[in-house]
């Protein structure tokens, strides 16, 4: 396929997600050669990102399966078909050239050029920035994390996580078994988490600080992370023992340069129809980054979506090829 430099693909997926993963997948069965490019530095998207120790429950076929061990799955799934993994690297520019069997052009940060004969975006959120923790500032790597990646890591340590969505109290009961103390902090005295995990959690035994504020992460005699301060409502002040602070205050997201690449996009979803096709000549999108009428956001969804984008592209690159290709059972 060529270096990096000037690669040459039939499919260049954007986005590693587990959308992407599978995409990969079925470009391989389609036969048909693909690279994936990520700004991450790790396959997985969102889901390694953020929640790569969470039970998922709604991907068929599984009754629970673990964030990691989905996404090491999808990879496993794509390998024989030889994907070329682009990790760490950012999508930046979408050119269309004269050239019947390439006509896409895409440069990635740093000036490497990818042609492919189509293009599937499964870029997800887009770029998420996780919001900061004020008083945490200093601290990021150095006790103070966003996403916890591997639990053992903070096996016996004093954590506390701050935050009231659902990503705060998964943590909290995620770690409760390992840690030698877990407590939750948030700012106000409801929570954004659905009412069953609250529940679950102060079934549990985890130590839960409502109204409370942040006020400094203090450091022990070696310059670790040894404590956090809060100011709770009515004026009381709290020291809680922290060797690990896990922020899960949200994030921000944006598509990045995709939205200059001259789709059609609304509330950062780009429009495609029912072929996955978006406005422009062989740009495809699926996953969640796409929007139609009737869109439910879920992985099992992306899935499907990849399929039907993957498929509609073999037509695309030769219109000789069927639409359905058989049952992959069916093939040796």
């Amino acid at each position: 396929m060529g270096s990096p430099e000037e690669m040459s693909v039939d499919v260049l997926v954007v986005g590693a997600g587990p959308t992407g993963l599978f995409a990969a997948y079925y470009a391989g069965f389609r036969g048909l050669s693909m690279a994936i490019v990520d700004s991450l530095p790790e396959t997985g998207g969102q889901v390694t990102a953020m929640y790569p120790e969470k039970m998922i429950y709604d991907v068929g076929g599984f009754p629970a399966v673990r964030g990691r061990d989905l996404i090491k799955g999808l990879v496993e799934q794509a390998a024989p078909w030889n994907p070329v993994y682009l990790l760490g690297r950012k999508a930046v520019s979408l050119e269309e050239v004269a050239d019947e069997d390439r006509p896409l052009r895409m440069t990635l940060d740093g000036g490497d050029v990818v042609r492919a004969g189509a293009v599937l975006i499964t870029a997800g959120i887009g770029e998420f920035t996780p919001r900061p923790l004020p008083a945490g500032d200093g601290w990021l790597g150095k006790g103070l994390v966003h996403f916890v990646p591997a639990l053992d890591v903070h096996r016996d340590q004093h954590v506390v996580v701050v935050g009231g969505g659902d990503s705060a109290f998964d943590w909290v009961l995620a770690l409760k078994p390992i840690a030698a103390s877990v407590a939750l902090v948030h700012r106000r005295s409801r929570f954004r988490a659905a009412e069953s995990i609250v529940k679950e959690a102060r079934e549990a035994g985890v130590r839960i600080i409502t109204d409370a504020e942040v006020t400094a992460l203090r450091e022990d005699a070696e310059g670790g992370l040894a404590e956090i301060a809060l100011d709770v409502k009515g004026g009381d002040s709290l020291v809680l023992p922290a060797q690990a602070v896990v922020a899960a205050l949200g994030f921000t997201a944006d598509l990045g340069p995709i939205e200059n690449w001259g789709l059609k996009i609304e509330r950062r979803a780009i429009d495609v129809d029912s072929t996955m096709a978006t406005a422009r000549h062989r740009v495809y999108a699926a996953g969640d980054v796409v929007s139609y009428p009737g869109k439910v956001k879920l992985i099992a969804t992306g899935f499907g979506e990849a399929a039907t984008a993957i498929n509609n592209i073999a037509v695309a690159l030769n219109p000789d090829a069927h639409l359905f290709p058989g049952h992959s059972s069916n093939a040796e």
